[in-house]
């Protein structure tokens, strides 16, 4: 019986944030991978286990979550004012198809670890012990990220007692900024408007603050849906007509943003729009068993990743969150309580988070000069990844 040889390939399993995924250095992958196109996306989803109709990834690296479903391209960057270019990409879990339409704001964290580690920053900038600022090219939304790598008898420090709500253990702290997160060159609000009303069939109008700030999100009242915004995953992952009427607000939210011009198109984009609900603070248990009181927040917000309430929150949605709540009449804002704010604390599934943003209104549109987080990242396992060789 004839059979096909698997081949080798140099990747390393990271956590950043509340995700983790398979990172590649550009050049390690087989030269047919090494540029955009059908080749890289096979490739890419036979590491991870997909198109599996199980739903389970058993036979590749993925967890079966959306935010263990992912894959990162890094390579030297080609500007002389950033460091790495970094290249996302979500791989689609029982659809055979990688999503290249957004960033992985969790991920972006520990982009910043693996340039160091693995020479793509230049060593005459890494201190023997201090803080390196990487500066890192956001490929896939033409942005510009910058971390802040500590750095202890000149490796990249990875343990310490940064605690993040979604992460059972503690880590070193990774101040991570996105300058400028509105996404691509369109305007921060892409109807021109701070709240819409969002004509759902099935559902009905309701209001909705339509941004592109990270990742595009749209954002409703949980009480408009049904909700009260302390919900945790069981509570509507199980539920296959709840799911069904999220995708079918993030479908038409896509559509009124620009994003796709016919709601059948947004099967085919899984990870763009993101779709989110808020509601006031209020105390909650966390997945964990964990009190959140709401006096210790300012807001309730959760959100959906490729169909599915996400069990802490995407980074790119708590730039999103940040930047909506820094401008004054959102629906971020208003759950948060109104008024002008640069930060917020908004509960999610698995606790809190602390996010912060500046907005200003320059020739009558809103900017966003900078959203800030804090995440921490390490490596899990490195070495080589093994794949069929007749995979891509």
């Amino acid at each position: 019986m004839a059979h096909v040889p698997q081949i080798r390939i140099p990747a390393t399993y990271m956590r950043g944030g509340t995700s983790k995924g398979v990172f590649f250095r550009l050049d390690d992958l087989p030269e047919a991978a090494q540029v955009p196109g059908e080749a890289r996306d096979r490739l890419l989803m036979r590491v991870i286990g997909s198109p599996d109709p199980y739903q389970k990834q058993i036979d590749g690296m993925g967890g079966a979550t959306s935010s263990t479903s992912k894959t990162v391209i890094l390579s030297r960057s080609e500007s002389p004012d950033h460091d790495v270019d970094y290249l996302f990409g979500q791989v689609a879990i029982d659809k055979a198809f990688v999503d290249w339409s957004g960033n992985c704001g969790n991920l972006s964290a520990a982009v910043g670890p693996f340039a160091v580690a693995n020479g793509l920053v230049d060593p005459a900038r890494i201190p023997e012990n201090g803080v390196v600022e990487v500066r890192i090219w956001q490929v896939n939304i033409g942005k510009t990220i910058v971390c802040q790598v500590p750095i202890t008898d000149g490796e990249v420090q990875e343990t310490g007692d940064f605690e993040l709500d979604g992460v059972t253990f503690p880590a070193a702290e990774v101040p991570v900024a996105f300058k400028d997160p509105a996404d691509g060159e369109g305007a921060i609000f892409p109807t021109g408007n701070l709240v819409d009303d969002l004509e759902v069939p099935g559902v009905g109008t309701l209001k909705a603050t339509l941004i592109n700030a990270g990742i595009p999100t749209v954002f409703v009242n949980a009480d408009e849906i049904g909700y009260t915004g302390a919900e945790l995953q069981e509570a509507i992952n199980g539920d296959a007509e709840a799911l069904a009427r999220f995708e079918t607000i993030r479908a038409h939210g896509a559509v009124k943003m620009g994003l796709i011009q016919d709601v059948a198109e947004a099967a085919s984009r899984q990870h763009t729009p993101k779709v989110a609900f808020v509601a006031p603070p209020a105390s909650y248990t966390s997945s964990s068993g964990k009190e959140v009181k709401a006096e210790s927040i300012d807001l309730l917000v959760r959100a959906l990743s490729m169909g599915k309430l996400h069990h802490a929150m995407m980074g790119t949605a708590a730039v999103a969150i940040a930047s909506a709540a820094a401008i004054e009449g959102t629906l971020v804002n208003l759950a948060a309580g109104g008024g002008k704010r640069n930060a917020v604390t908004f509960g999610h599934p698995s606790g809190s988070l602390r996010v912060g943003a500046e907005a200003s209104l320059v020739d009558e549109r809103w900017v966003i000069d900078e959203a800030v987080m804090s995440r921490s990242a390490r490596v899990l396992m490195e070495g080589f990844v093994r794949i069929p060789g007749d995979s891509f």
